[in-house]
């Protein structure tokens, strides 16, 4: 008889088990089925306790996890919000941005599925498995065209932060100020691909202050001998490198997570849909 969700389902009524779960007069306490209407789920009843199907722990930990995410995204927007994006096209594409959306989205499949496999319900497991598919799908085909397109993602890429070098210090973009500041003091470097990109912006020879060896007010001015000479784009485009590794591990992690899901989420369906032809 097949289980589902820890429960076995099908079980022929035990000895001495009547239809409510009530052992009969001399025989033995044992399982017994219950096929319950309108849904025509099965129960497995011991004593007087009814056991149904827990929710997955994979189902709650992706609810978990979208909780977490969505909390870090929202700590980011309340307390770094002036942290924003580095590029002129995407001014909406910052980290807290990303992480709330991506939260509140894994958050609702995990939902789904928690509540299809409390419920043993066949259209919220469906939905639950084509969710995550089309999800997993989404992230596989954006990992195999970045690495197709890696020389063209590259070279849109400088065009489009050498663009935004031109809002650097204006009114309303305090959080990409912010930003390529925080970049170059960390990364002691200046400019997208020399510090000679600020050349245009300032229309003189002259880079933020950001850019300098030792920082002091007005160092931007000073001669090229006291700031950064490393492109920044290389050189955080090479401490990812460094750390790609780690962002391997993590993207193998989340996609053996989400296959463990997938095979969850179908499984349960097919047993539910078996037993509730059993039970018609």
């Amino acid at each position: 008889m097949p289980w589902v969700g820890g429960v076995l389902r099908g079980e022929r009524l035990g000895a001495g088990r009547t239809p409510g779960g009530v052992a009969g007069p001399g025989r033995s306490a044992g399982w017994a089925r219950v096929c319950r209407a309108p849904r025509v789920s099965l129960w497995v009843v011991w004593g007087t306790q009814t056991s149904a199907s827990p929710p997955s722990p994979l189902s709650r930990r992706c609810q978990l996890g979208g909780c977490g995410i969505l909390g870090v995204g929202i700590w980011l927007a309340a307390t770094q919000g002036n942290f924003a994006t580095l590029s002129s096209s995407f001014p909406s594409l910052s980290a807290a941005n990303l992480l709330i959306v991506t939260g509140t989205f894994v958050m609702a499949i995990g939902f789904v599925g928690c509540i299809g496999a409390i419920k043993e319900n066949k259209c919220l497991l469906l939905t639950f498995f084509v969710l995550l598919l089309l999800v997993f799908l989404l992230e596989a085909t954006i990992t195999i065209l970045f690495f197709a397109y890696t020389d063209k993602i590259d070279r849109y890429a400088q065009r489009d932060l050498k663009k935004g070098l031109h809002l650097y210090g204006t009114p309303g973009n305090v959080g990409l100020t912010n930003a390529w500041s925080i970049i170059q003091t960390d990364f002691r470097c200046c400019g997208v691909s020399n510090y000679t990109d600020w050349f245009e912006v300032y229309n003189a020879t002259r880079v933020p202050d950001s850019c300098c060896l030792e920082f002091s007010d007005s160092c931007g001015l000073h001669a090229p001998g006291t700031w950064w000479k490393a492109p920044c784009y290389e050189t955080v485009k090479m401490w990812l490198q460094e750390n790609l590794l780690a962002v391997g591990i993590f993207g193998l992690c989340t996609a053996l997570v989400q296959i463990l899901g997938l095979t969850f989420a179908m499984t349960m369906y097919c047993q539910v849909v078996k037993a509730d032809t059993y039970c018609a």
